[in-house]
């Protein structure tokens, strides 16, 4: 069903996920997966957020910069998987014409924040291992609200540019998504009209919003390493990589599969492959780093057992 538009192309009204409609079998297993993964993307980032606020031995930019990234883990993950949860329980595929633009304004606008927050995180350590005696002075309360502010806008920036030109596609009726969700890539090729400017531009921003925040990641870390090669203390050397390699790991799960999609040639991966590229980084890496960041962060575990602590305490009473 479809409705016209002044320039004679149709709009429909509402799209078909296809997603994995094509492996029937493999959907109930899917759909069970994807619940658990979400239950404990939910708790996990949460639990995140709430230690970060209330432990005062927290007090930091390291986990406030923290704490933003697993609020952007909650919100991109639900901005895609609670509709994805839905079309793997039954035979409705659909979801609205405006369901499915919001979709893809707001989770190409997370997605590029969180491209810019994990560069400003590498920033952090960068400035907390290579200078230590300037750490407090430099990164005060001030700046870092002033760069969580600046990544947020970027984020939105980012979003309002592609997804609107992206929305002036006619479609001439076409409403089939190959895919789980609605994303600017599958939006771009389901058009009916010449859209090379639509992919010049989503190159260029990819560009910005990838290759230069890792650009930044990667120098940051080479100070970092050569930083800690100097250190003569083997028990120093050990915490310095352990405050950093959790970020590592987390940079690693998240700009993989993004890459993989958007900085290589527009359309050369297969479309499976781009699913599940995209299932890995909207839902697993954000299940991930919370494990990722209390399992081999003493503090968080520690401020973790002191909040539970207390409950515990109740519980036996």
């Amino acid at each position: 069903m479809t409705v016209m538009n002044p320039g004679n192309a149709s709009i429909p009204k509402f799209f078909i996920l296809l997603g994995f409609s094509d492996h029937p079998w493999l959907e109930m297993p899917l759909f069970i997966m994807v619940l658990v993964a979400y239950i404990c993307t939910l708790v996990g980032n949460i639990s995140i957020i709430v230690v970060s606020k209330v432990d005062p031995h927290l007090d930091s930019p390291m986990y406030f910069f923290l704490s933003n990234l697993s609020f952007l883990d909650l919100c991109f993950t639900t901005t895609t998987i609670p509709q994805l949860l839905v079309n793997l329980w039954g035979p409705d595929k659909s979801i609205s014409y405006g369901g499915c633009v919001a979709q893809f304004y707001v989770f190409h606008f997370l997605g590029a924040t969180e491209c810019i927050i994990l560069a400003v995180m590498s920033l952090d350590r960068y400035i907390a291992i290579c200078k230590p005696l300037r750490y407090p002075a430099i990164m005060h309360q001030r700046l870092c609200v002033s760069l969580v502010a600046m990544v947020w806008i970027s984020g939105l920036a980012n979003s309002l540019l592609q997804a609107s030109l992206t929305v002036q596609l006619p479609l001439c009726g076409n409403n089939k998504v190959d895919d789980f969700l609605c994303e600017i890539p599958v939006m771009i090729k389901m058009s009916c009209v010449d859209t090379t400017f639509n992919v010049t531009m989503l190159s260029v921003v990819v560009t910005l919003f990838t290759l230069i925040p890792l650009s930044l990641i990667l120098v940051s870390y080479g100070f970092i390493v050569a930083t800690v090669l100097r250190i003569r203390s083997s028990t120093g050397k050990k915490k310095a990589f352990n405050t950093c390699g959790s970020h590592v790991i987390v940079v690693c799960l998240f700009y993989g599969p993004v890459m993989c999609i958007y900085v290589q040639p527009f359309g050369t991966n297969s479309q499976d492959k781009n699913k599940l590229m995209a299932l890995f980084y909207s839902l697993l890496t954000p299940m991930l780093n919370p494990f990722i960041y209390t399992l081999r962060n003493k503090d968080m575990k520690g401020a973790i057992r002191r909040l539970l602590l207390p409950l515990s305490h109740q519980g036996r009473e």
